[in-house]
């Protein structure tokens, strides 16, 4: 059973994530010749306060 974590900056539509899991449901199943109904995907969200890149908090940019 393939798992796929994906970590984000909060932020995006139910939509969008619905979306994102659909691609990666079906770009897995096509790869790792996985039934769709086995692939579990995570969204992991952090506040924009609680994650940085180059030193600067997401908050900043």
């Amino acid at each position: 059973m393939p798992e796929v974590y994906v970590y984000a900056v909060a932020g995006r539509t139910a939509a969008q994530k619905k979306a994102l899991c659909e691609d990666i449901t079906e770009a897995v199943s096509k790869h790792f010749n996985a039934p769709r109904e086995a692939v579990t995907i995570q969204i992991v969200e952090s506040a924009r306060d609680s994650k940085s890149k180059g030193g600067k908090m997401f908050s900043e940019m």
